[in-house]
């Protein structure tokens, strides 16, 4: 048997460490790990998932330790073109915290530094995404330590870890033991132990705090997955009402009458509420950034738990930072709330806002669109989804849709892009949701825009693949309505502008159609009637469904706060001559008239741009 090369090597290591699939595009500049990985894959100890582009195999690679396929991430990709195009999904991975290392392949040596073909200095193109660890081997006797400190880096830190391999390098016979003496370092793949408790002062402090709340909320995030049970019974001691950023919408129950569902701008209006009207707010792993929906400045006493330190008091003034596992750290919270006295107003206020919204929903979903209402769509998705649903979720006017529209239960998982909020992502991400567990159905909300950024290519690789799995649902939901529909809003909102054509339109795709060239199944559906049917066939095929439902792009994104900015910025642009404005005025947006009325008679009355 030949000796291991430095490729086999890398691939060992990283399987040492609970790497389990390798998301990639070969190469040449990486063709002997690639190699490695094909002769892995034959032993049983490894996976490679060949994507259509080199993008996907950084979304993928993320989604993978997002929906808990794996505890570190991998994307494989060749020198020069290939490690740029992975960077987009990488900084996915960075901006959400997400352990993944990328293998990049590079010039043999000896051609280094003479502009040879795809040379470039990938270290320096990569100090800003994989600041942490990135490193370019050239010598065997490297390998260990660099793979276990990428590893380790990218774990330990939740970030992004990258080691350059020149492809001869790649191919030399690996050095698997390091000798003894000086200038020689040794190395572990043994991770860390996991994030522990805070000291007994700090929670008793945080404990006295939030025992003296009347009126408390919750904000929980992406930190507080797989704390159900803990939040679920800190929130019971303390009687708060429970908002939820994206990241974090899976972890408890939307239907509970304490839950107002997601948070922020595609929120919703009892998270709004809960926040502007609380006197105490425990945040549980989250950094939510839109500042204007937290409590005002000096509004609520407040404290934070997060893994990372440096996360705490960014977003609100903490009294109490709390640093450890969310789990954890409530658990041992939790018998020091004893003889909390919440206001018993509270959450019934709660379950009231939540009524009224979830029956404005209704209504909203029932207005008429042309030809269809995208929320219709979205809360039918929702009335058929499986204990064990797995949800990935593109970025656009479907985000809103699904913020709103999809209640999630905590044996549900969701994700998409959540910081860095990258089209594109939603088929990467459902494919990875896939790989992961394959016994598994699998849903993705993707719009039109998305589908055609990397959506239509990988749906080549849903069809490769799909045989594989144990549970062939895989239902790919298209918002299809000609329009890049999220931006042509801003436009109207924040630059009061006519949205301009040329750059917002979308060309009509036979989305349905080409998943049937591919030997998957598809439905075109362009009104309510028979809407029901396609759902039901779309979630119970035997085979991935590509639903290609053509919606109403004028159907309106309410904030759960409108401000009379938006307000006037939306209606200048309709004076402008917004082609769109008379079906936004006939189609649905009663709602927004009603908001901009009660907006300016604030503002008229107190001066008061609203709450």
């Amino acid at each position: 048997m030949s000796s291991p090369t430095v490729g086999d090597h890398v691939v060992s290591r990283l399987g040492q460490w609970g790497a389990k699939r390798f998301y990639g595009y070969p190469g040449d500049g990486i063709g002997g790990v690639v190699s490695a990985i094909g002769r892995a894959v034959e032993a049983g100890a490894a996976e490679f998932v060949q994507v259509r582009h080199e993008e996907t195999a950084g979304f993928a690679a993320t989604a993978d330790v997002k929906f808990g396929g794996s505890p570190l991430g991998v994307a494989v990709v060749t020198s020069g073109p290939g490690a740029v195009h992975v960077l987009n999904g990488l900084y996915d991975a960075k901006l959400d915290h997400v352990p993944v290392v990328a293998l990049l392949g590079q010039t043999a040596t000896n051609a280094l530094g003479t502009s040879y073909y795809q040379e470039l200095d990938l270290v320096r193109l990569y100090a800003d995404v994989a600041g942490e660890f990135v490193f370019q081997v050239t010598d065997p006797s490297q390998v260990q330590h660099a793979i276990d400190r990428a590893a380790r880096t990218a774990t330990e830190r939740r970030t992004v870890t990258a080691v350059v391999l020149p492809s001869d390098v790649q191919d030399a016979d690996a050095v698997l033991e390091v000798p003894e003496g000086h200038g020689f370092t040794h190395t572990s793949a043994v991770p860390g132990s996991l994030p522990g408790v805070p000291r007994p002062e700090a929670l008793a402090e945080a404990a006295a705090l939030l025992r003296s709340g009347k009126k408390v909320a919750i904000l929980a995030g992406a930190g507080a997955l797989g704390a159900t049970a803990e939040l679920t019974a800190v929130a019971d001691a303390l009687g708060a009402g429970v908002a939820k950023a994206l990241l974090g919408k899976a972890v408890l129950d939307d239907r509970l009458d304490w839950v107002t569902g997601a948070i922020g701008l595609l929120g919703t209006r009892p998270s709004y509420d809960l926040m502007r009207r609380c006197d105490t707010l425990l945040m549980v792993g989250t950094t939510m950034p839109y500042s204007e929906y937290y409590p005002a400045p000096g509004q609520a006493r407040a404290v934070q738990i997060d893994v990372d330190g440096t996360r705490c008091g960014l977003r609100y003034p903490t009294e109490v930072n709390l640093v450890g596992d969310a789990r954890e750290t409530l658990a041992a919270l939790l018998p020091l709330l004893a003889g909390a006295e919440p206001d018993p107003s509270w959450r019934a206020d709660i379950a009231r806002w939540n009524h009224a919204w979830d029956a404005w929903g209704l209504e909203r979903a029932r207005a008429e669109a042309n030809p269809l209402n995208p929320e219709l769509v979205v809360r039918g998705l929702s009335d058929r989804l499986a204990d064990d649903h797995q949800v990935a979720v593109d970025c656009g006017t479907v985000t809103s849709w699904f913020a709103r529209d999809l209640d999630l239960r905590p044996t549900m998982t969701a994700s998409l892009s959540g910081t860095l909020l990258s089209m594109g992502g939603g088929l990467p991400y459902a494919l990875a949701a896939k790989q992961a567990h394959p016994d598994r159905p699998v849903l993705a909300l993707v719009g039109d825009g998305a589908m055609q950024m990397n959506g239509l290519s990988e749906l080549v690789t849903v069809a490769q693949r799909w045989r594989t799995w144990a549970d062939p649902r895989f239902v790919v939901v298209v918002m299809n309505n000609s329009e890049l529909s999220f931006v042509a809003w801003e436009a109207r909102a924040m630059q009061a502008e006519v949205p301009f054509a040329a750059a917002m339109d979308v060309p009509d795709v036979p989305y349905a159609g080409w998943a049937e060239l591919l030997g998957l199944a598809g439905r075109r559906v362009e009104g309510p009637d028979g809407l029901d049917a396609v759902l039901d066939a779309a979630m119970a095929a035997d085979r991935p469904f590509v639903l290609d439902a053509v919606v109403d792009p004028n159907v309106p994104m309410i904030p759960p706060h409108v401000s009379l900015d938006q307000v006037v910025s939306t209606a200048k642009s309709q004076l402008k001559g917004d082609p769109a404005a008379r079906a936004i005025v006939v189609e649905g947006v009663r709602e927004t008239v009603g908001a901009a009325a009660r907006a300016v008679r604030r503002h008229v009355h107190t001066g008061d741009d609203g709450d």
